[in-house]
Parts: structure tokens; C-alpha cells; sequence
């Protein structure tokens, strides 16, 4: 996540940020690898592992992913169905930009 888009602030600093979110990045992340440990994920997306945990968490907590256990490990699924939760998107489900970032179809996509 190093090729992220910077922005000189009103003060001439300049700012880091991207178009998604950190929940974004951690649900792609498990979408392209259900098995992964959090560890890793948090890796991949830039942020704590704690931070990553919490995420997932809000993610499990909204339906988003299911957490199950396997042996020692976690594996998630990922539930594509879910709306996005602001009001200009809530229209659309996440499946859809999951299809968009791991080249996955979404189920409205198979549906037609």
C-alpha cells in the first residue's frame, strides 16, 4: 500500500489517503484469502494487527464475513449480499466491489 495518492493540505502539509477504506482493504484481503491470519492481513492492508481484529470484528458484527474455526485457525467467509452501509451506496452490495477487485463475479452478476 505504498502507492498511496498525496495531496498538498490548505497549510502546504501534505496528506496520504486513498479511496478506500481500511474495512475495504480487510475485507478484500479475506475475500482473496479466506485462511489468512489476521497478522498477515494486517500486513497486507497497513495497519496493526490489533487494528486489524477490530475490523473484523465491525465486519462480523455487520454481516459482512462470518469467522469460522478451524483447528487452530480462523477461516471467513465473505457474505457479497451485504449493502454498503452509506446512504449514497447502500443501494448496491459489496459483492460487487469485491467482484471488481479479485475478478470474482458477484452473485447479482450470476443472477442475470
Amino acid at each position: 500500500m505504498s502507492d498511496m495518492t498525496t495531496t498538498a493540505g490548505a497549510s502546504g502539509n501534505t496528506r496520504n489517503w486513498t479511496f478506500l477504506t481500511n474495512h475495504a482493504h480487510v475485507l478484500l484481503a479475506i475475500a482473496r484469502n479466506p485462511t489468512a491470519r489476521l497478522r498477515d492481513v494486517a500486513d497486507e492492508v497497513g495497519v496493526t494487527e490489533r487494528a486489524a481484529q477490530a475490523i473484523v470484528a465491525d465486519l462480523e458484527a455487520g454481516g459482512y464475513l462470518r469467522r469460522t474455526r478451524v483447528g487452530r485457525r480462523n477461516e471467513y467467509t465473505v457474505n457479497p449480499s451485504g449493502h454498503f452501509r452509506h446512504p449514497a451506496e447502500s443501494d448496491r452490495q459489496v459483492g460487487d466491489l469485491l467482484a471488481l477487485f479479485t475478478g470474482e463475479r458477484s452473485e447479482r452478476a450470476a443472477d442475470s
